[in-house]
């Protein structure tokens, strides 16, 4: 259904770091177009492959009405983790980058039995979550989930 999400940075170079980071434990990587002029004003995790015919990506960059950037009231981009692990190194590394807390690691039983997540905001407010299913406890000492 989504080809990508955009969302507005006022410090491009800043946000490639946090989002770097922050990204790693999901298994997003950067993903870079090889167009000089978009790469100035904008990055990328995800897919982005066939000079975007192939793209499921997150992007940061500049609005392009070049006014300053503003996170939208009730706007929440979700992303899919693994592993409960993977959903509490991507908020440690959301807040060792300079993100804030919006909800920390744990199940959120009101949704559902397995569903078990983490919310940040970045460095422009933009909120951000990362949301493991399809399991209802830890089960290994590594923290990874292991049983459905």
């Amino acid at each position: 259904m989504l080809s990508y999400v955009y969302l507005g940075t006022n410090d491009l170079p800043r946000a490639i770091g946090f989002y770097t980071a922050t990204l790693a434990p999901l298994g997003m990587r950067r993903c870079i177009t090889g167009d000089a002029q978009w790469d100035q004003i904008a990055a990328g995790w995800g897919l982005y492959e066939e000079d975007g015919v192939r793209e499921l990506a997150l992007w940061v960059g500049k609005p392009f009405d070049q006014r300053p950037a503003t996170h939208g009231n009730g706007t929440l981009v979700a992303l899919r983790a693994q592993s409960w692990r993977a959903v509490t190194e991507f908020h440690a590394a959301a807040l060792a980058n300079g993100g804030s807390c919006d909800g920390p690691p744990g199940l959120r039983l009101h949704y559902s039995a397995d569903f078990y997540a983490a919310y940040v905001r970045d460095l422009d407010g933009n909120k951000l979550a990362a949301v493991c299913r399809g399991f209802t406890a830890p089960v290994s000492a590594s923290g990874d989930s292991a049983s459905r």
